[in-house]
């Protein structure tokens, strides 16, 4: 019966089920395979992995510092409730240039203009640029290049 089930191939979402599981079991974050014309992409994004190394140079900072900044630093809860606060607004891939050997789009220090692209978000096989909601300074870069992202998930903050 399995073999028999194997040699007219799995129905996508046995396929989908299956490549959820290995991902479990293994610990990786995303799998992707393509057999007989059909390409399978199945992705899982741990927040705390994500966003925990961003505050933590900070903090060093802070300690070593001493009194040079402030010895409690903004957690990514808290700049989600920035008003300069731009946040993910779809599930994807994040690029912050626009080709590999590009420089970035933005970087901490960066003014920008309203409407100007700050990075880009490749879901679905298509690239979204991310416009700044407004004019001002970047003063905090969240995420990493390459690193997956959910909607919802704060990325720059402008000043």
């Amino acid at each position: 019966m399995a073999k028999d089930k194997q040699e007219r191939g799995l129905p996508e979402h046995d396929l989908i089920r299956d490549l959820a599981a290995l991902l479990s079991e293994t610990g990786l974050s995303e799998i992707e395979i393509e057999r007989a014309g059909l390409k399978v992409r199945v992705a899982r994004t741990i927040t705390v992995a994500a966003v925990a190394p961003s505050p933590a140079p900070q903090a060093a900072l802070a300690t070593a510092g001493a009194g040079a900044l402030p010895a409690a630093t903004p957690t990514t809860l808290d700049l989600a409730q920035h008003p300069g606060c731009v946040k993910s607004p779809m599930v994807g891939t994040v690029y912050r240039a626009p080709d590999p050997g590009s420089p970035n789009f933005v970087d901490i220090g960066s003014r920008v203009a309203q409407g100007q692209t700050l990075l880009i978000i490749e879901a679905m096989k298509t690239m979204n640029h991310i416009p700044a909601p407004k004019s001002g300074t970047v003063s905090q870069v969240l995420i990493e290049n390459g690193q997956p992202v959910e909607f919802g998930e704060p990325m720059v903050v402008i000043e």
